[in-house]
């Protein structure tokens, strides 16, 4: 901003080739590219940078400090059949970033009507958040995967390059998929999958340590991976056990929780 006449100014940077409907919300210091489209019904939060060629579109509400890089389509209309142009809506957090191409799709009337991407997650080129996903916070994408429409993704999941989701998917804090794998059931939280259809590999301890997750509590989650995938128990039998043996920390007890609302069964 600058002060011109005891008025305070901001900043924006337009481009000439940009096309900005008059509606649109644009918040401080905002930079627009060359031939960008920004739609009548979205909201720019402050800092945030839109590259050439991106449409911003539709009951889009965006935080601040987003990039969004050349080609990408956000709060585009969902790839859905079902979907009649009724008012939807995508909201997206603060200092996310979007490579090229990316897609990011609203919600529908059968999914809530939302779709929703907390901070600071960074979407690789041409992977796609279809309508109504819920995406955490400090998750990463790689390059060309798909999350497809319904998918719950937990904060600092990593998905490796060329994966694809199915619908109605859960995958659990701080999980790991090998690239090109194929997700058809829940992802626990804290371990690493890999394959088509994905298999559980182990738990993620890397993403563990760098997460900042003490000793002790990766001992408690070993323990509960143990129970869980080596017991040759149903998972309501393994739940139980856990409840009984394992101390109860945070992060078990959001395990447990996820084993109990796992609606389309887990990875094994």
């Amino acid at each position: 901003m600058k002060v011109v006449e005891n008025k305070v100014v901001t900043l924006r940077e337009i481009h000439e080739t940009a096309i900005v409907h008059p509606g649109a919300k644009l918040g401080k210091n905002v930079v627009i590219g060359p031939y960008a489209i920004i739609g009548e019904n979205v909201e720019l939060g402050d800092g945030c940078v839109v590259g050439p060629h991106v449409v911003i579109d539709g009951w889009t509400k965006i935080g601040c400090n987003n990039k969004f890089y050349h080609g990408a389509s956000i709060g585009v209309e969902p790839q859905d059949l079902k979907f009649k142009g009724e008012k939807s809506f995508l909201f997206i957090g603060d200092g996310n970033v979007f490579r090229e191409n990316v897609t990011v799709s609203r919600g529908t009337e059968g999914g809530g009507g939302e779709t929703r991407i907390g901070n600071n997650n960074l979407f690789m080129a041409y992977s796609h958040v279809a309508h109504d996903c819920q995406v955490g916070n400090n998750v990463v994408i790689a390059n060309c995967s798909a999350l497809a429409g319904h998918v719950v993704v937990e904060d600092r999941v990593v998905i490796g390059g060329l994966t694809g989701v199915h619908q109605f998917t859960k995958i659990g804090k701080m999980a790991m998929m090998g690239a090109c794998s194929k997700i058809v059931k829940d992802v626990p939280p804290f371990v690493i999958v890999d394959g088509n259809p994905a298999r559980v590999a182990g738990i993620n301890v890397v993403g563990l340590r760098r997460n900042g997750v003490p000793p002790e509590v990766r001992e408690e989650i070993k323990r509960a991976y143990r129970i869980l995938y080596r017991s040759n128990l149903t998972i309501e039998q393994a739940i139980e056990k856990m409840e009984h043996e394992l101390q109860g920390t945070e992060e078990i007890d959001h395990f447990i929780r996820f084993l109990r609302s796992a609606e389309r069964g887990i990875c094994r």
